[in-house]
């Protein structure tokens, strides 16, 4: 079992460049990466396999070729896939106009290129210097990237977090919304007022969310889209699917073939 924290291979803090990037492989380090925090703000890069993100009473989804935006002195954890390949972009805050609350990011060829390019180099560089303009490039590109819906709202309300924290850890879970109540010692009606205020969806929307999260996660690692069905605790592969396309926009085998495309 690998104990290798990721968080100890590098101190972003530690220079005061508008940005550095790192590139990190999990296959040699443990998955857990456990709750912290640093003054500039994170931008993840899944290359390969998938990784999930917890802050801010979220909980994120990092699929290939896409990026989760963490600005500085927010609190998260990871978790990643045994072959998560990840690029990190660390940027100091004010250095460029990003949200200011945490986001997943669809991110151009052209940025996963120069985040790339800029794992290579030095964590500091003089202001005047080559690296110095392509950080520059990279931040204003950055700026323009649109935001993608791949996260899912937690709270921190002890009966919804009960309720999520038991079906992430059991998707297969397929209690119904009336036996969810009853579970949590709250009626029907009380617990719909309060998953929508608290999150903003209804349970069948969020639990829907949580498996399109999983899906993604599992699929990124090499998972069959059979073994993923039964994870989730579908009664069949078409259901899954049928699931995944409405959401996505394509089937799962189309949706990773496409970033493939995009990807090479």
């Amino acid at each position: 079992m690998k104990t290798n924290d990721a968080t100890q291979v590098f101190d972003p803090d530690a220079t005061p460049c508008p940005a550095v990037a790192r590139h990190l492989e999990f296959v040699d380090y443990a998955a857990e990466v456990p709750v912290h925090t640093h003054r500039k703000g994170q931008l993840i890069i899944a290359l390969y396999g998938a990784v999930i993100c917890r802050a801010e009473n979220d909980i994120w989804i990092v699929p290939p070729h896409c990026a989760v935006w963490i600005p500085g002195g927010i609190p998260h954890s990871a978790k990643a896939t045994w072959n998560a390949h990840l690029n990190y972009l660390f940027i100091e805050p004010g250095a460029v106009a990003l949200p200011e609350k945490c986001c997943t990011l669809a991110i151009s060829q052209l940025i996963k290129e120069l985040v790339d390019r800029l794992t290579h180099e030095s964590i500091d560089y003089p202001p005047d210097s080559h690296v110095a303009r392509l950080t520059r490039v990279t931040l204003d590109e950055l700026a323009t990237m649109p935001q993608q819906k791949l996260s899912l709202p937690v709270s921190s309300n002890p009966k919804i977090r009960t309720m999520a924290d038991t079906l992430v850890s059991q998707p297969e879970d397929r209690s119904t919304f009336k036996e969810w109540a009853k579970r949590l010692a709250i009626s029907e009606r009380s617990l719909a007022r309060l998953m929508l205020r608290e999150t903003g969806l209804t349970f069948g929307r969020w639990r829907q969310q949580l498996h399109l999260i999983i899906a993604l996660q599992e699929l990124a690692s090499g998972v069959s889209v059979q073994n993923v069905a039964a994870k989730l605790g579908y009664e069949s592969v078409n259901a899954f699917i049928t699931m995944f396309r409405k959401t996505m926009g394509s089937t799962p085998a189309h949706y990773f073939a496409e970033r493939k495309i995009s990807a090479r």
